[in-house]
């Protein structure tokens, strides 16, 4: 019989006569997390890690936000993080999902509502408008814009998913990839806490994921009583907070 499904967690053994429906079996590989409001225990073997808006038009001195006058220096603070554990992740065998504003150049899946956030006055500044000095349209899918910034750079086996409203589930094929990888815990990472962040995550809780905020992974421009409720409402109705600074990753190998 030979494989078939999209990844080596969700496949199918198919033949001329015969179809087996049986997934291919995965020791679970639990690993002890200290968090809150209580302890962790999560299986890697069924966990991915959302990284969320870490782009250049965000994050980057050039980029949009610096461009209009907002303080990103809020924004850059998950980069030395996630650059310690992202690694650490891949080497786990952890998928990594980087979820990124990446909208049409025409913005005919965008309502008004979404532009209205970014572009009170109707002036053309905010999502798909041109920055000063023509130096690219903000947030625009396959524009240096929309990136994720140099010091995070994607390697390929990274999976990229352009989304167009705060959440990513929204509009995206984010759910139907994680269920293609059978996994149940998400970790999140990225900016805005308070926003995009928390935005996606919720819409995981109602999918019926399991979701983890990484503290120190994630940050916002907005006044420290966002964060602080954001970490409070995870902690309350939806989640839990951890650190990545905190998170074990010498786990046994699959099987062991």
């Amino acid at each position: 019989m030979k494989g078939l499904g999209p990844t080596a967690a969700n496949r199918w053994q198919v033949s001329q006569d015969a179809v087996s429906l049986v997934r291919p079996a995965r020791g679970a590989r639990p690993v002890a997390v200290p968090a809150l409001p209580q302890a962790l225990t999560i299986d890697l073997s069924r966990t991915a890690m959302i990284v969320i808006d870490m782009q250049n038009d965000f994050c980057h001195p050039d980029g949009w936000l610096a461009g209009i006058g907002v303080d990103i220096a809020p924004l850059r603070a998950p980069i030395v993080p996630l650059r310690v554990f992202l690694p650490r992740l891949r080497q786990a065998g952890v998928p990594i999902l980087w979820v990124n504003w990446g909208t049409r150049p025409d913005r005919l899946n965008l309502s008004p509502s979404v532009l209205h956030v970014y572009d009170p006055a109707g002036e053309g500044g905010g999502i798909g408008g041109t920055l000063p000095g023509g130096s690219g349209a903000v947030l625009q899918y396959g524009s240096w814009n929309a990136e994720v910034v140099d010091e995070l750079a994607p390697p390929p086996e990274d999976i990229r998913i352009a989304k167009h409203r705060m959440s990513g589930f929204w509009d995206t094929p984010l759910d139907s990839i994680l269920r293609n990888l059978r996994v149940d815990t998400l970790l999140f990472a990225g900016v805005n806490s308070d926003q995009c962040v928390l935005g996606t995550l919720m819409d995981a809780n109602g999918l019926g994921y399991d979701v983890v905020l990484l503290e120190d992974c994630v940050a916002t421009t907005s006044p420290g009583f966002c964060a602080e409720a954001t970490l409070y409402n995870v902690r309350q109705c939806f989640g839990f907070t951890a650190r990545a600074d905190a998170f074990p990753l010498d786990a046994p190998e699959e099987g062991a």
